[in-house]
């Protein structure tokens, strides 16, 4: 009695079909975007070419697709007058744009909060922001540039400000003070020290009795002992009154 065979190629056949067909779909999903993720991006495009920033827009459209750059990022844009003195070879455009933007969504106002001394990451690793803020619209410093523009992108979730140049290439900011992951604003310096320091007492009532009486006030040479007694006698005397006698009267008149 003989066996037929199994058809085994076709089934192996089958099998390789099903499994490149779902490789194909997969990658389609990893690499294609709906119109809704880059909404944000195409409002805040809009929005800086209204404000005349049409050169910036162009380096958005040159550089690869970034997921960084499509929500909650805030963007640091040159005017076009400071883009056409500087040269970005083509192949440069997405780092130049990883360091004008900040990882986080920040309004102007925002920024005022920031202390002088602290740092700001940018979305291009190991390189960072030194804040230096004095306070008003045209005060505001970051390394080199100045803003200049404030919340010129307000619509979604992208924050944009012009700024009066291009961010120097190298940072001169401690990087170990700052982190990517969240970590938004570093200062340099503790928490404690950058607290206002504490008003005095306004009435110092004990205090001074206390220093008074430990310690007596230094006589200039020359003088007797007995004056620097009865200076000591007299300041005890002051402390009895004050601590015993005036009490013990306003309690006998109440």
């Amino acid at each position: 009695m003989t066996t037929k065979p199994m058809a085994t190629t076709p089934i192996i056949i089958t099998i390789l079909a099903l499994l490149i067909s779902l490789l194909k779909s997969s990658s389609s999903t990893t690499t294609t975007l709906s119109p809704d993720d880059n909404r944000d991006l195409r409002v805040a495009m809009e929005e800086m070419q209204k404000a005349n920033y049409f050169t910036f827009v162009m380096l958005l459209r040159m550089s690869p697709s970034d997921s960084k750059f499509l929500a909650n990022v805030t963007f640091l844009m040159p005017n076009d007058r400071m883009l056409s003195k500087t040269v970005i070879p083509e192949n440069e455009v997405h780092t130049f744009l990883q360091r004008h933007s900040i990882p986080s969504q920040l309004i102007f106002e925002h920024l005022l909060y920031i202390p002088t001394g602290s740092i700001l990451p940018s979305n291009l690793p190991e390189y960072a922001m030194n804040v230096a803020n004095g306070g008003m619209r045209r005060s505001f410093v970051l390394n080199n540039v100045r803003i200049i523009s404030p919340n010129i992108c307000t619509t979604g979730s992208i924050r944009c400000h012009g700024i009066d140049g291009v961010l120097s290439a190298v940072s001169n900011v401690t990087l170990h003070t700052c982190s990517n992951n969240g970590g938004f604003v570093a200062p340099l310096s503790s928490p404690v020290d950058s607290l206002p320091p504490l008003p005095p007492p306004a009435v110092p009532i004990l205090n001074p009795l206390v220093d008074d009486f430990m310690v007596p006030a230094p006589q200039p040479a020359g003088s007797s002992p007995g004056f620097s007694q009865f200076s000591w006698d007299e300041k005890v005397f002051k402390v009895i009154i004050t601590t015993i006698l005036v009490p013990l009267v306003i309690g006998v008149s109440i």
